[in-house]
């Protein structure tokens, strides 16, 4: 498939990716006489139900198929519990694996079969959402699915409490009150409407039977009456806390930083109150994770001229001064601006938002010495990969062989790179592992995609015949692109960690 080929391009029905329908016999009538006598348990069984041609809310997504080129039965034949296992535990070992599992978690599909009508898997994907830091998108498909469920409706209130749109969650919460177990949102919530000796009451009585913990309880008491501080210490924060703990000790005068805190807090230093260096160090956590998007980053390094130097000011610096350096007609003054940036985006770990801001500029542009090098590596890091980095005419066997992953071809040349022999293979026609397929013949497409991401970061840990496979999968699968980038991405990234 070329590059630039959308993924609804794929032709899903023209393929073999999806179980056939096969005639099954009946099934032989039951002879009463061999039923057991008694059932095997008085309780009655558990059903799920919903109104007949009401949409199942835990088939809401953010992507059509149209955009994502995957069928809405991408959840079908699966285990639920088992894909959200697989949702939660797959580590994302590049950018493009990162973007892949968005996708997956955003698609518009039918959920799988189980208990609950799917809204567990639902929940599933928000949590790994808001793990990424997706915490808007994790919004967004809520309010698509509708939050007025238990298990969605505490994902909600978390989602608006670090967004700081707390409202609405509160407004519902106190029109429904059986939206939420959480006593402690409750009177946080009751408070803001408005109703403080209500709120002080749920509190008492729920400190009273013991049904809060301590320190909830305690930084509830302080927010409700800001005079106890005189006599009572707020309680030493958590390793982890949740967004609303987070908001009372902002309330008390107490705010908590948040760069030890879960990616999803990064979004609360997002906001324009906070200082400069917040804001960019925020943004840097989550374009690190694939989860902000590029020219955000570029907004917030040229706000304005840094004021001081060392760690992130450099950064900033160099950032700056490449952008203008790009304007130059000398390749010289271009090249050493590059190299003054390359090393400083490397140690942060943002090669690839960087590369997706310059590629456009940078092509077509002469670079001199090392910086020639660092040129294409950007290139071939950026979402037009094929477009701008692949030539016919390289003659360092390094670039020879990323321009053939490029193409999604087969490498003619071996070079001395990190991953070079699996991922080599797998674009030389490795089949797909047996039981993927097996799996894949089934119609669980999205946990074979899924398996085949966990497979990908095994083998970016060094087991070869595990990237093979996980490679092998996504091109069988029809995700040509993914297989490149990450393919690129991959390698390009460990060698140039290799140079530290």
């Amino acid at each position: 498939m070329a590059q630039d080929d959308p993924l609804s391009a794929i032709d899903w029905l023209g393929t073999d990716l999806l179980p056939r329908q096969t005639a099954r016999p009946l099934p032989a009538p039951v002879n009463p006489a061999d039923e057991p006598p008694v059932a095997d348990s008085a309780l009655a069984p558990q059903v799920d139900a919903q109104p007949l041609d009401a949409p199942n809310p835990a088939a809401a997504g953010l992507l059509p198929p149209a955009a994502t080129g995957l069928p809405v039965t991408l959840w079908q034949g699966s285990d639920a519990a088992r894909l959200s296992d697989l949702v939660q535990a797959t580590d994302l070992a590049v950018p493009a694996m990162t973007g892949l599992m968005t996708m997956l978690l955003l698609a518009e599909a039918d959920p799988p079969s189980g208990p609950g009508n799917g809204v567990p898997f639902l929940a599933a994907r928000l949590d790994r959402l808001l793990d990424l830091g997706a915490v808007d998108q994790a919004g967004a498909l809520l309010d698509r699915a509708g939050p007025r469920q238990a298990v969605l409706f505490d994902r909600w209130a978390q989602i608006g409490l670090l967004t700081g749109d707390g409202v609405p969650a509160c407004q519902a919460l106190a029109a429904e009150p059986r939206l939420s177990a959480d006593t402690a949102l409750r009177v946080y919530c009751t408070a803001r409407d408005g109703d403080w000796t209500r709120a002080a009451l749920i509190l008492q009585t729920m400190g009273a039977l013991g049904d809060m913990p301590p320190r909830t309880a305690t930084l509830l008491a302080l927010f409700l009456d800001p005079e106890l501080a005189d006599d009572i210490a707020a309680p030493p924060p958590p390793a982890r806390p949740s967004p609303l703990e987070y908001r009372l000790y902002e309330a008390l005068g107490e705010p908590l930083p948040t760069a030890a805190l879960p990616r999803a807090f990064a979004v609360l230093d997002l906001a324009g109150n906070n200082g400069w260096k917040a804001q960019i160090e925020a943004a840097e956590r989550l374009a690190r994770a694939g989860t902000l998007p590029a020219n955000r980053l570029l907004g917030l390094y040229t706000l304005r001229q840094p004021a001081a130097s060392g760690g992130l000011w450099d950064r900033v610096a160099a950032f700056q001064a490449f952008e203008a350096a790009l304007d130059s007609d000398a390749a010289g003054t271009r090249s050493r601006a590059l190299e003054q940036l390359w090393p400083q985006m490397r140690s942060a770990g943002l090669l690839v938002p960087v590369a997706a801001l310059f590629a456009d500029r940078i092509a077509g542009l002469e670079f001199e010495g090392r910086a020639a090098l660092m040129a294409r590596y950007a290139l071939l890091l950026s979402p037009e990969y094929e477009a701008l980095g692949a030539r016919d005419d390289d003659t360092d066997p390094r670039l020879r062989f990323l321009s053939d992953i490029a193409r999604g071809a087969a490498p003619g040349v071996i070079p001395d790179l990190p991953h070079a022999d699996p991922v080599a293979a797998a674009f030389s026609g490795a089949p797909m592992p047996e039981t993927l397929q097996s799996q894949l013949t089934q119609g669980r497409l999205g946990e074979v995609i899924l398996r085949a991401m966990a497979l990908f970061a095994s083998g970016a840990e060094g087991n070869t015949e595990d990237l093979t496979d996980a490679l092998a999968t996504l091109r069988r699968v029809g995700l040509e692109d993914a297989a490149r980038r990450a393919a690129l991405q991959l390698v390009i990234l460990d060698a140039e960690r290799a140079r530290r």
